[in-house]
């Protein structure tokens, strides 16, 4: 591995590159090892929509599969045992990055059932439940940004169980998380825990949101409103930046991390480009700043480490203009708080539906296998 390239110039940045993407099939091929010594991947996230498709793809399930089936598992307890296994799996080999980062990345997710994410005291139970089950220090449990899910966040991190909270779309929402993560560390800390061993991360994505501002620019068709297509997303994303700087400067972050704890990094989640006329690394060059994740599909890595050009941090110093981009929004007449309760509502349903995808690909395996 050579410091020339620009997935080691974008670590040497600041940015933990992690990926977008979990299966057997990497776990056992030694895959996942490879993008680690090769392309500076630090972290893995997963989600139901990943799982889905590894488990409809490739044969690297198939003996497991087969003594769930013998044992009389049912759907639900075969889909636990499998991305457990998985999530514990790849948190092994990503061990000794956690080790020499001291926990700040070495990282691997693992989300609640998505049919949660309304109800606080289920996600908080599941949450505990696979902690316990991964068993992996360098564990992450998913949970999302809805209004329940921060209720969930604040009593899981009390628990002292790290979590990667997703689907973080607006700046209000994204305030409202960090100061989620900072009840729970203040609940933590009189739960008797050590802070310094809980760690959290901020999924705020971004692609998307340029997906469903495209589209209303495009309905607008005024010059002014297509000469903001594809700019909502990025300067969201740098104004949720500025939103961690200052959250973490106040006396009660500052007296937290005084005692230990560490602060919540952004992540940059939907990194990849939905709009083939777009630069393919449009969302990783324009968001490097220190103290961040970008979690990444393979393609828009491979393309970041072929050819994406990496000038330093271009997020601080950008909070004027991307602010006067979101300004421009709400003057040709699109509603960011309408696109942000769009968003996140639609990020629930999917994640919904792949899961129910995922329960019928096992229960079919499970059938076939016995």
């Amino acid at each position: 591995m050579t410091e020339a390239t620009p997935l080691a110039q974008l670590s040497a940045a600041g940015v933990s590159i992690w990926l977008d993407d979990l299966s057997r099939e990497r776990i056992v091929s030694g895959g996942l090892q490879k993008l680690i010594d090769e392309k500076n991947v630090v972290g893995v996230t997963t989600n139901p929509t990943i799982f889905a498709s590894a488990l409809a793809n490739g044969h690297a399930y198939e003996a497991q599969v087969a003594e769930l089936a013998a044992s009389g598992a049912s759907v639900d307890e075969a889909v636990f045992e499998i991305t457990t296994r998985d999530v514990a799996d790849a948190s092994d080999i990503f061990r000794p990055v956690y080790d020499a980062s001291n926990g700040v990345d070495g990282r691997v997710s693992i989300e609640v059932e998505p049919g949660l994410a309304h109800d606080a005291a289920g996600t908080i139970a599941q949450a505990k439940q696979l902690w316990a089950k991964v068993d992996r220090a360098n564990a992450m449990i998913k949970i999302p940004a809805t209004i329940a899910g921060l209720e969930a966040i604040t009593e899981t991190i009390a628990a002292g169980i790290s979590v990667n909270v997703t689907l973080i779309f607006s700046l209000a929402r994204h305030q409202q998380v960090i100061d989620a993560y900072i009840a729970g560390l203040e609940k933590a800390k009189a739960n008797g825990h050590d802070l310094s061993t809980i760690h959290s991360v901020a999924s705020f994505f971004v692609s998307r949101v340029d997906t469903e501002i495209n589209n209303r620019l495009d309905a607008i068709g005024s010059d002014e409103a297509i000469a903001l297509k594809s700019k909502a997303g990025v300067a969201n994303a740098q104004l949720a930046y500025d939103v961690f700087i200052k959250a973490f400067e106040t006396e009660r972050a500052a007296a937290l991390l005084a005692a230990g704890a560490n602060a919540q990094r952004p992540l940059w989640a939907s990194t990849g480009v939905k709009d083939p006329s777009l630069p393919d690394t449009l969302y990783v060059t324009n968001l490097v700043a220190a103290n961040v994740v970008n979690t990444m599909p393979e393609k828009t890595m491979e393309a970041t480490f072929d050819h994406g050009v990496i000038t330093g941090d271009t997020v601080t110093g950008s909070y004027a203009d991307a602010q006067a981009v979101l300004d421009a929004l709400a003057a040709v007449g699109v509603s960011y708080d309408d696109v942000t309760e769009l968003l996140e509502s639609e990020g629930v349903s999917k994640f919904i539906i792949s899961w129910g995808e995922l329960l019928e690909t096992v229960k079919v395996a499970l059938e076939a296998a016995k």
